[in-house]
């Protein structure tokens, strides 16, 4: 019967015009009574965000499964992938109503409200984790902040090319900017940022001697270590 409601609503939605749609013809065209609506609706804005309940549900319980020796941020980032996972399940849905809130301030506003429930939630989770932190609460809001607007970013790609693009690629491109940024340990692992394995790191070299020795034995030692005369110069 939930399903029946979503399915009458939108048909009508873009049919009629969301204003001009009443949950009596909702009701209507799904034929079942305004009780039954108000059993699964508080209100007609509500028919348009049927799954964001569960998303926020999911969420919360796999922030809460966390071992607590993960990297916090990385957490937080892999919670968000699971609400554009919601979205990519019914593409033509979330076309249609990323098409119908556009056109309606009313729904976007209800929108941005259960946008900031994502954003509390995430919060939430971060400022138990960065407790210890001084800068905890700070921190917390912001990478929770930044966890969905990077997310809103890989979401929004996804809608404007109509479903087409991979939501997979473009979440992982906006979580890994997130990671990378804030992030205990980067998305490219240990490895230097530009190369391709422990050869392309730079050099470190360790050089003992005398205090008494002069500057230019100094220099002569750490030409021999590095194998290149001309990568050293003395002024």
């Amino acid at each position: 019967m939930r399903e029946a409601l979503v399915a009458a609503a939108f048909e009508l939605f873009l049919e009629r015009g969301f204003e001009q749609t009443t949950i009596d013809d909702i009701v209507s065209l799904a034929g079942v009574g305004r009780r039954s609506f108000f059993r699964y609706f508080p209100a007609k804005e509500d028919v348009v965000f049927p799954d964001h309940e569960r998303g926020l549900a999911e969420m919360t319980e796999f922030l809460e499964s966390g071992s607590g020796e993960e990297d916090p941020v990385r957490h937080a980032c892999d919670a968000a992938r699971l609400v554009l996972r919601m979205y990519a399940e019914q593409p033509s849905f979330s076309v249609q109503r990323y098409r119908l809130t556009r056109k309606v301030p009313g729904l976007r506003a209800y929108e941005l409200s259960v946008v900031w429930r994502y954003e509390h939630t995430l919060a939430h989770y971060l400022r138990g984790r960065f407790a210890g932190r001084p800068d905890g609460p700070l921190r917390a809001d912001v990478v929770a902040a930044a966890v969905v607007s990077a997310h809103n970013h890989a979401l929004r790609t996804w809608l404007r090319s109509g479903g087409e693009s991979d939501w997979v690629t473009e979440v992982d491109r906006a979580m890994a900017f997130v990671t990378d940024t804030w992030g205990e340990r980067p998305a490219g692992g240990d490895q230097a940022a530009d190369g391709d394995g422990p050869e392309e790191q730079d050099d470190v070299v360790v050089l003992v001697a005398s205090r008494r020795a002069p500057l230019w034995r100094m220099v002569q030692g750490i030409e021999s270590a590095l194998g290149d005369p001309r990568r050293v110069h003395q002024d």
